[in-house]
Protein backbone atom coordinates (compact mmCIF):
# COMPACT_ATOMS: atom_id res chain seq x y z
CA UNK A 1 0.00 0.00 0.00
CA UNK A 2 3.39 2.59 0.35
CA UNK A 3 3.40 2.99 -3.52
CA UNK A 4 -0.06 3.42 -4.01
CA UNK A 5 0.56 5.96 -1.28
CA UNK A 6 2.81 7.60 -2.60
CA UNK A 7 1.44 7.45 -6.26
CA UNK A 8 -1.70 9.20 -4.92
CA UNK A 9 -0.69 11.23 -2.81
CA UNK A 10 -2.23 10.11 1.02
CA UNK A 11 -3.47 6.82 2.18
CA UNK A 12 -6.07 8.19 3.35
CA UNK A 13 -7.35 8.97 -0.41
CA UNK A 14 -6.75 5.37 -1.37
CA UNK A 15 -8.34 3.96 1.64
CA UNK A 16 -11.48 6.17 0.13
CA UNK A 17 -11.47 5.66 -3.64
CA UNK A 18 -11.01 1.70 -2.64
CA UNK A 19 -14.25 2.37 -0.23
CA UNK A 20 -16.16 3.63 -3.41
CA UNK A 21 -15.00 1.42 -5.56
CA UNK A 22 -15.60 -1.72 -3.57
CA UNK A 23 -19.31 -0.51 -2.98
CA UNK A 24 -20.05 0.97 -6.23
CA UNK A 25 -23.97 0.99 -5.55
CA UNK A 26 -23.77 2.17 -2.01
CA UNK A 27 -23.85 5.82 -1.10
CA UNK A 28 -21.88 6.78 1.94
CA UNK A 29 -21.88 10.02 3.69
CA UNK A 30 -18.73 12.21 5.57
CA UNK A 31 -19.38 10.43 9.00
CA UNK A 32 -19.59 7.03 7.65
CA UNK A 33 -17.08 7.54 5.19
CA UNK A 34 -14.56 8.70 8.27
CA UNK A 35 -15.88 5.54 10.37
CA UNK A 36 -15.38 2.96 7.70
CA UNK A 37 -11.67 4.23 6.32
CA UNK A 38 -10.46 5.60 9.69
CA UNK A 39 -9.71 8.53 8.40
CA UNK A 40 -10.42 12.10 10.24
CA UNK A 41 -13.41 13.76 9.39
CA UNK A 42 -11.67 16.68 8.50
CA UNK A 43 -9.39 14.64 5.83
CA UNK A 44 -12.73 12.89 4.57
CA UNK A 45 -14.35 16.10 3.57
CA UNK A 46 -10.83 17.69 1.84
CA UNK A 47 -10.62 14.26 0.06
CA UNK A 48 -14.12 14.28 -1.47
CA UNK A 49 -13.57 17.59 -2.51
CA UNK A 50 -10.93 16.54 -4.38
CA UNK A 51 -12.41 13.31 -5.54
CA UNK A 52 -15.69 14.95 -6.39
CA UNK A 53 -14.08 17.99 -8.01
CA UNK A 54 -12.29 14.76 -11.09
CA UNK A 55 -15.92 13.79 -11.11
CA UNK A 56 -14.68 10.00 -9.24
CA UNK A 57 -17.63 10.61 -6.96
CA UNK A 58 -20.94 12.37 -6.72
CA UNK A 59 -24.12 13.10 -5.09
CA UNK A 60 -27.29 12.05 -6.87
CA UNK A 61 -29.15 15.37 -5.90
CA UNK A 62 -28.11 18.67 -4.08
CA UNK A 63 -30.28 18.11 -1.19
CA UNK A 64 -28.16 14.68 -0.62
CA UNK A 65 -25.96 13.85 1.79
CA UNK A 66 -24.69 10.44 0.00
CA UNK A 67 -21.42 10.51 -1.80
CA UNK A 68 -21.60 7.70 -4.68
CA UNK A 69 -18.83 6.67 -7.31
CA UNK A 70 -19.71 7.71 -10.65
CA UNK A 71 -20.09 4.87 -12.68
CA UNK A 72 -19.53 7.46 -15.70
CA UNK A 73 -15.96 8.38 -14.21
CA UNK A 74 -13.56 7.87 -17.19
CA UNK A 75 -10.70 6.14 -15.92
CA UNK A 76 -12.65 3.68 -13.60
CA UNK A 77 -11.11 0.58 -14.95
CA UNK A 78 -8.02 1.72 -14.68
CA UNK A 79 -8.15 2.39 -11.12
CA UNK A 80 -10.03 -0.52 -10.22
CA UNK A 81 -6.80 -2.69 -11.58
CA UNK A 82 -4.49 -0.48 -9.55
CA UNK A 83 -6.72 -0.14 -6.40
CA UNK A 84 -9.01 -3.28 -6.20
CA UNK A 85 -7.54 -6.48 -8.49
CA UNK A 86 -3.95 -5.54 -7.82
CA UNK A 87 -1.98 -7.10 -5.17
CA UNK A 88 -1.36 -4.63 -3.47
CA UNK A 89 -1.99 -7.07 0.28
CA UNK A 90 0.74 -7.11 2.91
CA UNK A 91 0.92 -10.75 4.24
CA UNK A 92 3.18 -10.27 6.52
CA UNK A 93 1.40 -7.05 7.72
CA UNK A 94 -2.07 -9.03 7.72
CA UNK A 95 0.08 -11.77 10.46
CA UNK A 96 1.53 -8.95 12.07
CA UNK A 97 -1.97 -7.66 12.88
CA UNK A 98 -3.45 -10.81 14.51
CA UNK A 99 -0.12 -11.10 17.00
CA UNK A 100 -1.97 -10.44 19.85
CA UNK A 101 -5.29 -11.87 19.28
CA UNK A 102 -4.32 -14.85 20.96
CA UNK A 103 -2.35 -18.06 20.15
CA UNK A 104 -3.12 -18.32 15.96
CA UNK A 105 -2.65 -21.84 15.11
CA UNK A 106 -4.00 -21.59 11.56
CA UNK A 107 -4.82 -18.14 9.40
CA UNK A 108 -6.24 -18.49 5.98
CA UNK A 109 -7.14 -15.87 3.28
CA UNK A 110 -9.70 -16.02 0.48
CA UNK A 111 -12.37 -13.78 -0.91
CA UNK A 112 -11.32 -10.53 -1.16
CA UNK A 113 -7.26 -11.31 -0.48
CA UNK A 114 -6.98 -13.58 -2.99
CA UNK A 115 -9.79 -12.39 -5.88
CA UNK A 116 -12.33 -14.74 -5.39
CA UNK A 117 -16.16 -13.34 -5.31
CA UNK A 118 -17.21 -17.12 -4.73
CA UNK A 119 -15.48 -17.84 -1.24
CA UNK A 120 -17.47 -18.15 1.61
CA UNK A 121 -15.34 -16.19 4.29
CA UNK A 122 -12.52 -13.90 3.43
CA UNK A 123 -10.45 -14.82 6.26
CA UNK A 124 -10.48 -18.38 8.50
CA UNK A 125 -8.95 -17.82 12.27
CA UNK A 126 -8.01 -20.67 14.27
CA UNK A 127 -6.34 -20.77 17.47
CA UNK A 128 -6.30 -20.83 21.53
CA UNK A 129 -7.05 -18.03 23.84
CA UNK A 130 -8.31 -15.81 21.47
CA UNK A 131 -9.08 -12.68 22.65
CA UNK A 132 -12.23 -11.78 20.09
CA UNK A 133 -12.29 -7.79 21.05
CA UNK A 134 -8.95 -7.74 19.47
CA UNK A 135 -10.01 -10.09 16.98
CA UNK A 136 -12.73 -7.60 15.72
CA UNK A 137 -10.23 -4.14 16.30
CA UNK A 138 -7.82 -5.68 13.97
CA UNK A 139 -10.68 -7.21 11.51
CA UNK A 140 -11.51 -3.25 11.32
CA UNK A 141 -8.12 -2.04 10.75
CA UNK A 142 -8.27 -4.28 7.58
CA UNK A 143 -11.66 -3.53 6.32
CA UNK A 144 -10.31 0.61 6.62
CA UNK A 145 -7.14 -0.44 4.60
CA UNK A 146 -9.05 -2.01 1.85
CA UNK A 147 -12.26 -0.37 1.62
CA UNK A 148 -14.76 -3.44 1.72
CA UNK A 149 -16.29 -5.26 4.83
CA UNK A 150 -14.67 -8.86 5.55
CA UNK A 151 -16.25 -12.23 6.29
CA UNK A 152 -14.43 -14.20 8.62
CA UNK A 153 -14.70 -17.37 10.78
CA UNK A 154 -13.04 -17.65 13.64
CA UNK A 155 -12.47 -21.54 15.79
CA UNK A 156 -11.06 -22.48 18.84
CA UNK A 157 -8.02 -25.14 17.27
CA UNK A 158 -10.64 -28.13 18.78
CA UNK A 159 -13.87 -26.96 17.41
CA UNK A 160 -11.63 -26.67 14.30
CA UNK A 161 -10.14 -30.30 14.55
CA UNK A 162 -13.67 -31.73 15.09
CA UNK A 163 -15.41 -30.12 12.42
CA UNK A 164 -12.60 -31.13 10.19
CA UNK A 165 -12.90 -34.39 11.12
CA UNK A 166 -16.69 -34.52 10.64
CA UNK A 167 -16.45 -32.74 7.34
CA UNK A 168 -18.27 -29.97 8.14
CA UNK A 169 -19.91 -28.58 4.71
CA UNK A 170 -18.75 -24.87 6.08
CA UNK A 171 -14.69 -25.90 7.00
CA UNK A 172 -14.64 -28.12 3.27
CA UNK A 173 -16.14 -25.01 1.67
CA UNK A 174 -13.44 -23.12 2.87
CA UNK A 175 -10.56 -25.50 2.24
CA UNK A 176 -11.69 -27.26 -0.87
CA UNK A 177 -12.11 -23.90 -2.80
CA UNK A 178 -9.29 -21.53 -3.55
CA UNK A 179 -7.99 -20.53 -0.53
CA UNK A 180 -4.15 -19.24 0.48
CA UNK A 181 -2.49 -20.12 4.08
CA UNK A 182 -0.85 -18.00 5.88
CA UNK A 183 0.08 -19.60 8.90
CA UNK A 184 -0.17 -23.09 9.83
CA UNK A 185 0.93 -24.22 13.43
CA UNK A 186 2.87 -27.31 13.20
CA UNK A 187 0.53 -29.47 15.37
CA UNK A 188 -2.78 -28.85 12.97
CA UNK A 189 -0.27 -29.63 10.05
CA UNK A 190 -1.32 -33.08 10.01
CA UNK A 191 -4.86 -32.78 10.02
CA UNK A 192 -5.28 -29.93 7.89
CA UNK A 193 -2.82 -32.32 5.05
CA UNK A 194 -4.98 -34.86 5.83
CA UNK A 195 -7.88 -33.18 4.56
CA UNK A 196 -6.85 -31.29 1.91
Amino acid sequence: MEILERILGNGARVKIMRLFLLNRSKGFDSKNIAKRSRVSLDVVRRELKLLASVDFIKKRSKASLDWYFNSFFKYAGEFEDLLVLSDTLNKQKLLNNFKNVGQIKLLVISGVFIKNNHSRVDLLIVGDKIKRGKIEESIRKFEAEIGTELVYAVFSAKEFVYRLNMYDKFIRDILDYPHEILLQAKDLNLQVARHA
